[in-house]
């Protein structure tokens, strides 16, 4: 048994018997080491539960619907702040923005018109479309956050439209294929784990009824197996070590979904929203404040609950790691607790390897001047060079805190960009001297010099 498989399958027993999941499937995606499964319980037919075993993932589809909603923005095909109507032919709401709907901002209701959780009734495109002049608006659009499974199923027929074919072949095709996810589709394969009801006050568990969501599907229609999810989540959370080549999306564009648009709760704020994304921030095992972030969704349909995560930053964590636990319970909560414990025990129990440093090439003679402390605004900041790039971190900064990078405009090598960290998209210009020594720089307008200055009026002529 590797080094730290014991507590993986203890805490998946664990959650299975404190919260009476009839089955559980647990699995562990890391890109240094072998794939991690367990499974505890039963699937309630006759078929045996394995790691091949499929659950339903209920919104955690919606996270496949924002990554096709992605790509097609970077072919160019919409834009975030495009009104839905201009994609999709609806006889209201029209005037809701993709960027809206992807970070549940948007204001429309939760669900489809409709009592659909007592009929079970789930409409086709046609119908759905045309109810969604009975649907309301329940709050003012950019007002707060409001979950809505109405909002991603637009989403999705959006992006089928846009692509010519239905939204689960788009995803077929443009997404589980390229990264290898053969376990996951729309409809339950044989032998798949039976959702039940686990009664209150007794062992009895209740079957539930499985239910074709229809036009609704892009927000929870899927089935997938726990090694496929841990892989999704590793995808998510370090898109360029599980697709390096960018096939399904550009990592840039992973980036920009990670970023927190909105909280989820306005009291706590303990959890945040980007573009299709839950965004969880952690502490490490001694307490403090360090900068790490668990990135997917959880999801919930009759019968089944889901959570699947990737973990970023912190000490310990390895690249492309990714958690997934499936339950076949609709009560079993632990199951949205145990994948952040089982990212947080792996990233303790057997951290990271420690690459060693090694010598790199100096930075180019243009910036070998600059590098060293500068102070701007009172504060003082170091610039260096590492791995390939000019970069600035604040004197004080935590250990964890991502460094400002700068990259040179085309054929103007005194006026960088800043690519990310602090002011990310504002220019850094350099002043130099008669001599070609930078004297002075500008970051975001600020003047950065290499002594503290107060804000006098400053004579450049002088200078």
């Amino acid at each position: 048994m590797a080094e730290g498989d014991g507590r993986f399958e203890r805490l998946v027993r664990q959650a299975q018997a404190e919260s009476r999941i009839p089955a559980v499937s647990a699995a562990l995606h890391r890109a240094d080491r072998p794939l991690r499964t367990c499974t505890v319980g039963t699937t309630g037919n006759d078929a045996p539960l394995g790691p091949g075993t499929a659950f339903r993932i209920g919104s955690v589809t919606k996270t496949f619907t924002a990554v096709l909603v992605m790509q097609c923005r970077d072919d160019g095909l919409l834009d975030l702040d495009d009104p839905i109507g201009a994609h999709l032919d609806v006889p209201a709401h029209g005037e809701l923005t993709v960027r809206r709907l992807l970070s549940h901002t948007s204001g429309v209701q939760r669900e489809p018109y409709g009592d659909i959780w007592d009929t079970l009734h789930t409409p086709e495109l046609d119908e759905f479309l045309a109810d969604l002049a009975r649907a309301e608006r329940v709050l003012p659009a950019g007002r707060r956050f409001h979950y809505s499974n109405l909002g991603a199923a637009l989403l999705g027929q959006a992006v089928a439209r846009l692509r010519g074919g239905t939204w689960a072949e788009v995803l077929a095709e443009r997404v589980l294929g390229p990264l290898g996810l053969a376990d996951t589709q729309p409809q339950p394969p044989a032998g798949a784990a039976t959702g039940f009801l686990v009664d209150a006050y007794s062992d009895h568990a209740r079957p539930e009824p499985n239910t074709d969501l229809g036009a609704v599907g892009p927000a929870a229609q899927l089935w997938s197996t726990a090694p496929d999810m841990a892989r999704w989540a590793a995808f998510l959370a370090d898109p360029a070590a599980v697709d390096p080549a960018g096939a399904v999306l550009r990592s840039t564009t992973l980036d920009e979904m990670r970023w927190p648009l909105t909280v989820t709760d306005e009291s706590l704020w303990t959890a945040g929203f980007g573009l299709g994304l839950i965004l969880l921030p952690q502490r490490d095992a001694s307490g403090a404040a360090e900068r790490i972030t668990h990135v997917g969704h959880d999801g919930a349909m009759p019968g089944f609950l889901a959570s699947v995560y990737g973990r970023r930053g912190g000490p310990g964590t390895p690249g492309a790691m990714g958690c997934a636990v499936l339950g076949s319970s609709g009560t079993g909560v632990a199951v949205n607790d145990l994948t952040h414990q089982l990212l947080a025990a792996s990233a303790q129990d057997d951290p990271a390897d420690i690459v060693p440093w090694a010598p790199g090439e100096p930075a180019p003679e243009p910036y070998r001047g600059l590098l060293g402390r500068w102070w701007g605004e009172g504060f003082e900041y170091v610039f260096s060079w590492r791995d390939g790039t000019l970069r600035a971190r604040g004197a004080a900064d935590p250990a964890g805190k991502p460094p400002a990078v700068f990259a040179p405009l085309p054929d103007r090598p005194d006026v960088l960009r800043t690519v990310s960290g602090r002011e990310v998209g504002e220019l850094l210009r350099l002043t130099r001297d008669d001599r070609g020594e930078v004297v002075r720089m500008h970051w975001a307008t600020y003047r950065f010099t290499r002594r503290q200055e107060t804000f006098d009026r400053f004579d450049f002529r002088a200078s």
